[in-house]
C-alpha cells in the first residue's frame, strides 16, 4: 500500500496549471495534525521542473543545492520548491563554446515568445558537452474566475555538430476546467523538423511553424468533436421541448410529465 508521503507526492505532481496552491491547501487539509510538507519537497522540485516554473526551473538548468541559472541575465539563482520563490541571485557567466547561436537563439526566441504567446517564459541552454542546446518555452493562461486554467510548453533540442540537422522535441498543453464539473486536457504532441542550417532564424522559423500546425491541429479536432463525438453526449429535449429539472426528477410521473402523454 502506498504511503501517505507517496499518495501526496502523486497529488503534487498532478496539480493542474495554476492550481500549484490549491493542491497544496487541500493535502494539509487531508493530513491535518501531521507535518507533511518537509517530505513533499523532492515531489515539489519534480513539478517545478516538469512543468517548467516561469523563472524556468528545468533539468537543463540545474545545477547543485536548488540552484538554476538563466543564459540571458547571466544569473543563478536559489529556488524554494514549496513555495515556487526565487532569492539569492548571483552572477552567472556562460561558459559555453555556442555562446554566440544561444544569445541569437535567445533573441530570435523571444520575438516569437512575444508576437504569440501573452504570458510566457523561455531559455536556451547548453547541453550533453556543449553538444547541443536546449530550448525551453512555457506560456501559462489562468482563469480562475471562469473556473479554467492553461499551459503550454515546449522543450526541443538542436545538434550543433553539423551543419545540416533535425530539431526534435515535445509540445505538452494542459488545460483544465472545472466549473459544475472537472475535464482536463492533457496532450503531448512529438516534434521532428529538419533545419538548413544551425542559424537561430532557421531554428526558430521551423519550431513556430511546427507551434502553429499543432495549435490548428487542435483546432481542427475540438471542431470535430463539437460537431461529433460531444453532440452526441448531449441530452435530447424532451417532447415537451422544456428542460428537465433533475433535482424533481424524482417527482416525474415518466409517461405524462416527461412525454406529454397522459398517465395511466
Amino acid at each position: 500500500m502506498a504511503s501517505t508521503v507517496e499518495l501526496a507526492s502523486s497529488f503534487i505532481e498532478g496539480a493542474p496549471p495554476g492550481e500549484l496552491a490549491d493542491v497544496v491547501a487541500d493535502v494539509q487539509a487531508l493530513t491535518e495534525g501531521d507535518d507533511i510538507l518537509p517530505s513533499l519537497v523532492p515531489a515539489f522540485e519534480r513539478y517545478n521542473e516538469s512543468q517548467l516554473a516561469t523563472v524556468i526551473i528545468s533539468e537543463f538548468n540545474k545545477l547543485e543545492d536548488n540552484r538554476y541559472f538563466d543564459t540571458e541575465s547571466q544569473t543563478s539563482f536559489e529556488v524554494d520548491h514549496t513555495t515556487q520563490t526565487a532569492s539569492a541571485a548571483q552572477s552567472s557567466p556562460l561558459d559555453s563554446q555556442n555562446a554566440d547561436l544561444i544569445k541569437s537563439l535567445l533573441k530570435s526566441l523571444g520575438n516569437h515568445a512575444r508576437e504569440h504567446y501573452s504570458s510566457s517564459s523561455y531559455g536556451v541552454y547548453p547541453i550533453e558537452n556543449d553538444s547541443a542546446v536546449a530550448i525551453l518555452l512555457v506560456a501559462n493562461r489562468y482563469s480562475p474566475n471562469n473556473f479554467w486554467n492553461g499551459r503550454f510548453r515546449a522543450i526541443y533540442t538542436v545538434p550543433v555538430s553539423s551543419s545540416s540537422t533535425t530539431v526534435t522535441g515535445k509540445i505538452h498543453v494542459d488545460v483544465h476546467y472545472y466549473e459544475d464539473g472537472n475535464v482536463a486536457l492533457n496532450t503531448i504532441k512529438t516534434i521532428n523538423v529538419s533545419v538548413s542550417s544551425v542559424s537561430a532564424e532557421s531554428i526558430i522559423s521551423r519550431i513556430a511553424s511546427a507551434e502553429r500546425d499543432y495549435q490548428e491541429e487542435l483546432n481542427r479536432a475540438f471542431v470535430g468533436m463539437s460537431e461529433g463525438a460531444f453532440k452526441g453526449l448531449r441530452r435530447q429535449l424532451p417532447i415537451t421541448r422544456q428542460k428537465v429539472e433533475w433535482e424533481k426528477v424524482g417527482g416525474y410521473r415518466l409517461g405524462q410529465d416527461i412525454s406529454g402523454g397522459k398517465g395511466r
